[in-house]
Order: C-alpha cells, then structure tokens, then sequence
C-alpha cells in the first residue's frame, strides 16, 4: 500500500477588511460605530471543530486561526474564486517560473514589521515542514527577499495558480518568533490578523484581543471568546440561550429551532462523497464500485436528510462553483456492475459534521439492499483520520471543501484522486486519472484551466473511487444584535474587522 502524508482541511482564511464586502453579511452593514470610541463588545463564537494539532498553520488548525482572524497570507481568494491582495498589495510573474508579490505596509502582533526578509522565512519554514501543506503538495518553492518592499518566489516547475495558491489559509504568513527550536510554530502572538490570540484552553475554548495595529483598520469587536463544542444541538441552543453571538454549522436538525432572522444558509464549495477504497478490499474491484454506485439513490440526501439546505449532487464541484456545471462532462472508463454477493463493507464517518452519520445510515441501508454486509463506524473526526488515510476502511463519508486549500480546482483533484495523493483517502492509482490531472497543471489560461479539471474529474468519476451524494449549503447562527458576519462559500471567514455587536 502506497504511503500517505497526513491529512489536510476538511474542516470548516484570510480575514481581511476588502474580502467583507466580496461575501454576504449576516446582518446589516460594516460600517457603524462599535461603542464608544469603537469599543465593541467581545463576540462570544461558537466552532465546530476544536484544535487538533497544537493550532499549527500546515494542518487541520489553519482555518480556526483564520476563521477567528488570526493569520492571513500574501493572497485572499474574491467572491469570485481569484486571488485578491491580502499582505502583498500586487504581483506579477516575471518569467515561467518566477513571481514577485509587492507587500503593504503592516505589522506583526508582537510589534515588528512585516519585511521581505520575514515573509521569505515563514514561506520556507511552511515548504520545510512535515508533512507539507496541502496547498505545497507537490510543489517546490524558493522565497527571498527583493529589496525594501518586494518578495520573490521561485517554484521548481511553472505554476500559473501561485497568487491562488499563497491565498491558502497553511500558508499563513508569521513572525520569526512563531518558529522555535522545536518543531511546533506557534501562532499566539505572532500573526497579523485584526484577532490576537490570548490564551487558549486546550480543546475546550481561546481567548483573542482585539489587534490594534492592525494593517486593515482596527476591529469593531474588542476580542472574541471562542468555545469549540462538537456538539451542534449544543451549539445551537447556546446560541438560542444567549451564551452565543454566532454558531458555526448548525446542524439541518436544529436549523428550525431558530427564528428566521438568526438563520444563514450559504451555498459553499463543499462536497459529501462516499469514497470507496480502490488499492484493498472488496472495492479494490472496478465492478464492485460499479455496483455500489449502481445502489445509491442520491436524490434522498439533499431533501431528506439535509431538509432542502443542499443541493443534488452532481460531480466534485457544486454550484457554488459556478463555472462547473457548464463545462462538465460524461464519465469516462466506468466498470461493469458486478453482483455484491454478500461483500462485507466496512463503512466510517464521522460525527462533527451531525448530518454525516444519518448520511452514513442511508448509504448503509441502500448497499445493503443490493446485497452488501455493511459495517458502520462513526468517530469524532481527529480519531478517524490517521485510519482514513492508511485505507484501514473499504468506504467513507467525506464533507469535502474542494477550493478550500488553495481555490484551484485542479489542487484538489490532485491531492485527494492521484497517486501521490497527500489526501487520497480513496486510495486511487489510476495512470489515466494522473495524466489528465498533471495536464491540467500546466494550464495558465483560467478558462483552459478548468476545461481541463473537468476533463480529469470526468475520468475520476469514471473510476467510481468517489461518489459524489449531496452539495452542501452550511447554516451559520447569528443573533440578532450582531452585524457582519462574513458567510463565505469557501468556509475560510468567518469574523473580521467590521463584525460586531
């Protein structure tokens, strides 16, 4: 069995004050006053998912520090999916290989100066690190400083998508003092958010001020108390109770439970697949996944278990990558079905996302009907990925953000569908499905680009390693008194300078 780099975001970066206006609002605009002499109240946030990896930027952690506006990069990603300025003002490529990002005037949260010299150094820590960001899978990169204002980048091959890439929320820019000697990078101080992080309670809460320095104007809010509860009907009925000011992924459940006027649905870049495991077990062969394709009936899912807050699957990308849906085409190289005759399938997901679980039931029900033996597993996330990543199951119920890591949508075809995958929890070696993603690759022209990702997602879903079951739109609790909350489809923001209460 191939070996696997460790695994990147599933869960639900850049909070900076230009991207406010690019997603909708949970409420009124950005432009009041916070208090007197724009004190603002702290908002009190509910989060999903709680640390797993000691907040290091590479992995898992990177979207709480920019959901909380903590960290940001030289690059944000627009409503529209293209890079936007963040830490670099500009850019331009200079060559195939070579681009040079102009910085604007800003500070870190312990007092120095964003420099060329600082920015190359947190760019090379992020390609040393073990195991590499998602957004630097396969990708070699080089930064040096280029006189008072400029970084120069150097990738090993041309890379058309680098503004997109360096938007990444694990390619967040820190000061020096984030990197001891150790191998943990710390992000507590050390980042140039409009949130500072202050303290943080293990997995159970953080405490973040207000950043008055910070580049993009100082923030309505004087903090955040932030409490990471698994539990979404806990979420909820914190937030219904008054403990919350906001409630990331309210769970379909509970979202009649609030008053209309507390309710955000956004329609997000996030996919649930069931992803079968093509290297061991019984889908190992073609005609067995075939054949549990063959048993889905994928049109429950959007209606019954998601109540209407998702939309029918219809491949990798939903419609909320607008683009897709007119540039997408047939299955190329599906199998035969093949009978079940009684395979023995071990099935897993995973309890922070509620609906998953009930997913996971309809999945079981429906290839038990076509003759599977279904075995369910269900984890809280951080105790299942290690085995979802070394092919410990045959099937797995994935919510996946597919512009999450870098906004390219060739990245994350890479990462989760090659061989070298670095998140390829369907195990899949396929030499077609990795031709036609390394010519996607090569793609500079936007529009070339994404005929080409769709080229390759046609031969994934021909490989029927994933199947694709519902897109789904998240529901974000707000209370009443609270103004800008950033819904944004690619779930990397989520408070910034202009939320209040």
């Amino acid at each position: 069995m191939r070996s696997h780099r460790r695994p990147r975001l599933l869960a639900p970066l850049l909070l900076v004050p230009l991207l406010a206006g690019c997603f909708a609002s949970g409420g009124g605009d950005d432009s009041g006053s916070g208090g007197k002499d724009g004190d603002g109240a702290r908002l009190r946030v509910g989060l999903a998912f709680p640390p797993a990896e000691n907040l290091s930027p590479y992995g898992a952690d990177a979207t709480l520090l920019s959901r909380l506006g903590v960290t940001e990069g030289l690059t944000a990603l627009d409503a529209n999916g293209s890079a936007a300025p963040a830490l670099a003002e500009s850019w331009r490529r200079d060559g195939e290989k070579t681009w040079e990002f102009t910085l604007r005037d800003a500070t870190f949260q312990d007092g120095g100066e964003v420099t060329p010299a600082a920015v190359a150094e947190s760019l090379r820590h992020a390609t040393d690190a073990e195991p590499a960001p998602a957004a630097l899978a396969g990708v070699g990169l080089d930064a040096e400083a280029s006189g008072d204002r400029a970084v120069r980048i150097t990738t090993a091959e041309p890379d058309p998508v680098l503004p997109l890439r360096l938007s990444s929320p694990s390619l967040a820019i820190l000061s020096k003092g984030a990197y001891g000697k150790s191998d943990r990078v710390d992000p507590v101080g050390h980042a140039t958010g409009p949130f500072e992080l202050t303290e943080v309670n293990g997995a159970t809460s953080a405490s973040l001020d207000r950043f008055d320095d910070y580049w993009g104007g100082r923030a309505q809010a004087s903090g955040i108390d932030a409490r990471f509860i698994a539990d979404g009907t806990a979420r909820t009925n914190a937030l219904r109770t008054g403990e919350l000011d906001i409630a990331e992924a309210v769970p379909v459940a509970q979202a009649a439970s609030l008053d209309h006027k507390t309710r955000r649905d956004t329609a997000t870049t996030r996919t649930t697949s069931l992803l079968l495991n093509a290297s061991a077990g019984p889908f190992e062969d073609a005609g067995l996944r075939a054949a549990a394709r063959g048993a889905l009936d994928t049109s429950v899912f959007a209606e019954d278990v998601y109540e209407g807050y998702a939309d029918p699957a219809a491949g990798v990308y939903g419609p909320a990558v607008t683009w897709a849906e007119g540039k997408r085409t047939a299955p190329v190289g599906r199998a035969a079905a093949k009978k079940a005759g009684g395979a023995t399938v071990n099935l897993a997901t995973y309890d922070n996302r509620p609906e998953l679980p009930e997913v996971a039931q309809v999945v079981k029900q429906q290839l038990e009907k076509a003759g599977f033996t279904v075995k369910l597993t269900v984890r809280e996330y951080s105790r299942l990925e290690g085995d979802a990543l070394a092919g410990k199951f045959d099937a797995f119920v994935l919510a996946r953000n597919t512009l999450l890591d870098t906004g390219d949508p060739v990245a994350v075809l890479a990462g989760d569908y090659t061989c070298d995958g670095g998140f390829n929890i369907a195990q899949l070696c396929d030499k077609g499905v990795d031709r036609a993603v390394a010519e996607a690759e090569k793609i500079a022209d936007t529009a070339k680009r994404q005929d080409a990702a769709m080229a390759a997602e046609a031969r994934i879903l021909g490989s029927d390693a994933v199947l694709p079951l519902v897109h789904q739109r998240v529901i974000t609790g707000v209370a009443d008194s609270v103004q800008g909350v950033i819904l944004d489809p690619y779930e990397r923001t989520l408070v910034g300078t202009g939320t209040r209460r």
